[in-house]
């Protein structure tokens, strides 16, 4: 069975609903996983942005979730899940806000698209504090089993 990511709140190349953006309680959505590859180590998922700011002229990708080190034996997150509530041992990296956590779709201009991509690596990760999405793509480097994504779209 290949790997698969699901939501409960949007169906692939969906909609997001508000509640899940900035224009809403800014809240993540419940996701769900299955099919993990054997010999998964952790898990890792980021979410962005490639449309920044316009999605007739993207300039730059808006990262607004980053997760590693989530164990294999996970199969999902819970809506609005708290840093206290990831699956123990789940890493937090920062986000473009300079944060960690989950940051909700809030384009200024144009329907945005946001990639929920989940890697299923063959190692567990050091701890790198609270990496960008480029230093953890680096470690990921030569890992990566398998990973699927999940893509929703918003526009205010």
């Amino acid at each position: 069975m290949a790997l698969t990511i699901t939501s409960p709140a949007f169906a692939h190349n969906g909609e997001i609903p508000k509640k899940y953006t900035c224009d809403g309680d800014d809240v993540s959505p419940a996701l769900a996983w299955a099919g993990v590859p054997e010999g998964t180590k952790s898990l890792a998922l980021i979410v962005d942005d490639p449309d920044a700011p316009d999605p007739a002229a993207p300039q730059m990708t808006w990262v607004h979730w980053v997760l590693y080190n989530i164990p294999p034996d996970a199969t999902a997150l819970s809506e609005a899940v708290a840093p206290t509530a990831l699956p123990a041992g789940t890493r937090e990296g920062l986000n473009d806000w300079n944060r960690t956590g989950y940051g909700g779709p809030c384009p200024p201009i144009g329907r945005h698209r946001y990639f929920h991509k989940l890697y299923a690596l063959n190692t567990v990760l050091p701890d790198f504090g609270k990496p960008s999405k480029a230093k953890l793509e680096k470690a990921m480097e030569g890992h990566i089993l398998e990973q699927v994504e999940l893509i929703g779209t918003y526009e205010r």
